[in-house]
């Protein structure tokens, strides 16, 4: 026990050791004019490299100077709303149209998608003692984690797993877009039984349904979802398969990639990095929020009432203190970002068939009085708009999705960006990525360890 204790004392002193020496000063940041978290210092991401994936458009610059313009979300030339109103109009999931745009650049005809279709449902099954040996065996309390650890073990089931060639890496990444929605769904119910104590459920999936209703038929107990329940994930997934390669885990996928390592390194290091709060997390956190607001406002109708929660929540005096107010904002998108518009007109229909209208009208009253309340509080002149985040952690809530699910959710969407980036990077990059960076600390004369105090 006192060794126990003098180890407890000692990590602590590390701790503070570890603090101290890996502080730098922030004004050094901007002495050396260091483009910190590759941004310049309006926020605005610093060119390092180019793209004919996807594009992200929140203003135009007219004079030289910005103008703000209704978001636009581009996949390979396309506006995304384009997409979505050809399919809403053919009836159709659109999903896997969506992929094959991102990978080979061209909208796939009714035959190609068809033979294509059968493709990503062939590959759908898991390899033989993967689900026992790599999930059932081994679960995570958090399904990201699970996610990460399926991709790398893989790599052990990939009869070639290096080879190089863009025919193999094609397949290789066909093969994990295929899986993903099984990987996550095994992962969660693994987790169900393990650490929530409940039952688990392993489904098959089936090669003949989309990607949308292969995932509600894999979570769910009773295997049932309806039409407009698929299409709403189906929505989901197109607004999150891709967002322009200087989002921070496509970035990693280029990052990793020109290194020349494997495809499956490359994809889970992109699903570390959606993980992240500052990521892929921000659904979860706009649910909770909301949750704190329903329960401390009395009339959810009341502008006046939910205003003064939300002017509470900027004064940090109310839910996690931190003065923000999730799903608010976006880095590129000012007057709106075009994804929040297209869930919230399909998530309208959802809440009315789940009896949901009230919390619907919620959100949008939100969505409504915040730009000016912001406006007030800080009294500054930036446009504020309500991002993607805001409404989606809603939608999969009435799909009865289980938030430890809504970020592995976005994974199984953004794979078909990853692993387009993940093709261009090797096919036209050629160049490791080596950013610079200052050493600011000063020389120091060499103490031999004896003399050392």
């Amino acid at each position: 026990m006192q060794n126990e204790a003098t180890h407890s004392s000692m990590l602590q002193d590390l701790v503070k050791l570890a603090e101290r020496n890996g502080y730098i000063d922030p004004e050094l940041y901007a002495k050396y004019d260091v483009k910190r978290g590759l941004r310049d210092a309006d926020g605005k991401g610093v060119l390092v490299g180019l793209t004919r994936i996807g594009n992200v458009y929140g203003y135009d610059v007219v004079d030289g100077k910005p103008v703000a313009v209704p978001g636009k979300l581009i996949y390979r030339g396309y506006d995304v709303e384009d997409i979505i109103h050809d399919i809403e109009k053919s009836e159709q999931f659109g999903f896997e149209q969506v992929i094959y745009l991102l990978l080979f650049g061209e909208l796939p005809n009714a035959s190609q998608l068809a033979e294509f279709d059968a493709i990503i449902g062939e590959n759908r099954e898991l390899p033989n003692n993967f689900v026992e040996d790599m999930i059932l065996k081994s679960p995570s309390s958090d399904i990201m984690n699970k996610l990460a650890r399926s991709v790398l073990v893989s790599y052990s089931y990939d009869p070639n797993p290096e080879d190089t060639s863009i025919a193999n890496n094609l397949a290789q990444c066909i093969q994990l877009i295929a899986r993903f929605p099984t990987m996550v769904a095994y992962g969660y119910q693994a987790k169900r039984r393990h650490y929530d104590g409940k039952s688990m459920y392993l489904h098959n999936p089936l090669p003949n349904l989309s990607t949308a209703e292969n995932f509600l038929r894999l979570i769910r107990a009773d295997k049932n979802y309806d039409k407009l329940e698929a299409e709403l994930l189906d929505l989901a997934l197109i607004l999150h398969a891709e967002h322009g390669g200087g989002n921070n885990s496509s970035l990693t996928v280029h990052v990793v990639s020109s290194a020349d390592t494997d495809t499956y390194s490359a994809i889970g290091a992109a699903v570390g990095s959606l993980k992240g709060r500052r990521h892929g997390g921000a659904n979860i956190k706009v649910a909770e929020m909301m949750d704190d607001i329903k329960a401390n406002v009395r009339d959810w109708s009341s502008e006046k009432d939910v205003g003064d929660y939300l002017r509470k929540l900027l004064r940090k005096e109310a839910f996690d203190r931190s003065g923000l107010v999730y799903g608010q904002g976006h880095a590129v998108y000012t007057i709106s970002d075009p994804r929040a518009i297209l869930l919230r007109e399909k998530a309208r229909e959802l809440a009315v068939v789940k009896k949901c209208v009230e919390e619907f009208e919620l959100y949008c009253l939100i969505e409504r009085i915040f730009p000016a309340i912001f406006k007030e509080e800080k009294g500054a002149d930036k446009r504020i708009c309500t991002n993607v985040d805001f409404y989606s952690g809603f939608v999969y809530s009435m799909l009865g999705i289980p938030r430890e699910l809504y970020t592995p959710i976005f994974a199984v969407s953004r794979i078909a960006g990853w692993a387009a980036h993940r093709l261009e990077e090797i096919i036209s990059g050629g160049r490791i990525y080596r950013p610079a960076f200052k050493q600011v600390g000063d020389l120091r004369e060499y103490v031999p360890i004896g003399k050392r105090r």
